[in-house]
């Protein structure tokens, strides 16, 4: 991955950290990672945690940014949830698995879509 996707991404994760606390979420982690996978944001809005996966693109020629949350993708951020769950003692917590699409413009900013509960564990 060249540095200018890394900075597209770690600014993109950024933009979705403070989208998501003007909504009113508490971030409660971000880049949680194990050995089995990663996930960029943990938040609580209310009782219910929000694992979020980000991604941000500049365009979309090759689909929306939510289209690369793959089926493998998927299963590595809910066992990575799983693991965050059970590390934490949290057994009856509400959970939803959100995607945070990020599109950056030539100016510089961006635009955000929060897709709540686009997938299930």
């Amino acid at each position: 991955m060249t540095i200018a996707k890394k900075k597209l991404g770690r600014d993109g994760e950024s933009v979705a950290a403070s989208f998501l606390k003007e909504k009113g979420y508490i971030i409660l982690e971000r880049n949680f990672a194990y050995r089995r996978g990663e996930i960029d944001i943990i938040a609580k809005l209310g009782k219910t945690l929000h694992f979020v996966e980000v991604k941000t693109r500049k365009s979309t020629l090759y689909g929306t940014p939510a289209m690369t949350v793959t089926t493998l993708k998927q299963q590595k951020i809910f066992n990575t949830a799983a693991y965050y769950l059970q590390k934490n003692g949290i057994l009856n917590s509400p959970c939803s698995f959100d995607v945070i699409e990020l599109f950056k413009f030539p100016d510089g900013r961006f635009a955000v879509n929060h897709i709540e509960n686009a997938f299930e564990g």
